[in-house]
């Protein structure tokens, strides 16, 4: 299984973890959907390039769901989706689009919707019924549940519904998922908390627990998680914050660079039909989505860290390496790496190409090095 790519519907929602106080607001996949108008974020999903790039799943976050009937059957908004979750799944697989959905293993959602927990085949059930492609599965009021044992469940469950259905655990690293999420049948696992439009820095939900995370220390968190990850199995540290307007440009370049290093699930969390040329550009970066897309599936690691600059090195199918050049610091920096951080051995000549320039750098041996600017990134393939 390649790695998903597609857009959630999270970041439109105002809403703490642990929040009493829930404001959702699902932009996506709506009741003009449902009555087979096109929606903007389907449309735009087509029309911006974003299919045509690979980006393939679309996908409702919670507040889709509001109870269960008499007989537990999960009932949908009937506000937001009048003609019901199939008439949107199917009209997101008109476009050629895979259509994913959300739930928790608890008792209730992170938005105090109903969950899972004691449902879970019947949900799957339903799920297939409607014709779901990818499930992504939360952990809020799970309580004293186990972890590997509550998603096995849905595991189980999603494997006898007689569809295949991608299993996306969010239980935010808690239970350490790479450990044991790929024997289990996960397909992806949150490797932290949620991510916050924004470069670093940890901040408090509104109860006092602790804590959404800026997209830097997000990237610390992955360090030493790389050899748990690879095809069909995927560490995932959270969606694209990429266009949402907490960061620079310059700073969603390096956050999309550095996920597609690291064979990130590239979820776009932002709005689509409202995307500048700049994002657009980012999102759609045909080499670098090919680096996160590599057949080898083998998650990058920083090979070099010096205060503020980074060196990070992934190995390619074809025998090449994805290298970033990253620095975190206030000032414009020259970095560099020698070929034996990489593997190579030092008198080997190898072809550069700046997959942000698109531009071949010519042949060199030994080393490569560049100027990087504050908070930006120098992205490259590296191929002998």
């Amino acid at each position: 299984m390649y790695l998903p790519k597609g857009a959630e519907t999270w970041t439109p929602c105002t809403i703490g973890r642990a929040s009493a106080s829930i404001s959702c607001a699902i932009f996506t996949p709506s009741a003009r959907a449902a009555s087979g108008e096109d929606t903007a974020a389907i449309r735009a999903m087509v029309s911006s390039g974003m299919k045509e790039a690979g980006y393939q799943y679309i996908v409702i976050d919670d507040c889709w769901q509001v109870s269960r009937d008499k007989d537990g059957n999960i009932q949908p908004d009937s506000k937001t989706f009048p003609n019901g979750i199939k008439t949107v799944a199917d009209y997101v697989h008109s476009k050629g689009l895979k259509f994913g959905i959300y739930s928790d293993a608890g008792a209730k959602t992170c938005a105090g919707r109903p969950g899972s927990r004691g449902y879970e085949f019947q949900d799957a059930r339903q799920y297939a019924v409607w014709g779901v492609d990818y499930l992504k599965y939360d952990w809020c009021s799970t309580t004293t549940q186990d972890g590997p044992s509550s998603y096995s469940i849905m595991r189980e469950a999603l494997n006898a519904s007689g569809r295949p259905i991608v299993l996306s655990i969010c239980e935010w690293g808690t239970n350490k998922p790479w450990l044991w999420a790929k024997s289990i049948g996960g397909n992806l696992w949150r490797t932290t908390g949620d991510i916050q439009d924004r470069w670093g820095g940890k901040q408090k939900w509104p109860d006092g627990s602790c804590c959404a995370l800026g997209m830097t220390d997000i990237v610390d968190l992955q360090v030493g998680l790389e050899s748990f990850a690879g095809p069909g199995h995927w560490n995932d540290p959270d969606m694209l914050e990429v266009g949402n307007g907490g960061m620079t440009n310059t700073e969603y370049r390096s956050h999309f660079s550095l996920w597609a290093m690291l064979a990130a699930p590239l979820m776009a969390g932002n709005d689509l039909g409202k995307m500048s040329p700049e994002i657009k550009e980012i999102l759609t970066n045909k080499e670098v989505i090919a680096i996160d897309q590599d057949p080898l599936g083998m998650a990058g690691r920083r090979v070099i860290k010096d205060g503020d600059l980074e060196v990070w090195s992934r190995p390619l199918k074809d025998g090449s390496r994805a290298v970033i050049l990253f620095n975190r610091g206030a000032e414009e920096r020259e970095i560099a790496v020698q070929w034996a951080d990489l593997g190579y051995p030092p008198h080997l000549a190898a072809q550069i190409r700046d997959l942000w320039q698109h531009k071949d750098l010519g042949r060199v041996s030994g080393k490569f090095s560049a100027r990087v600017a504050s908070h930006d990134v120098v992205m490259v393939k590296v191929a002998p």
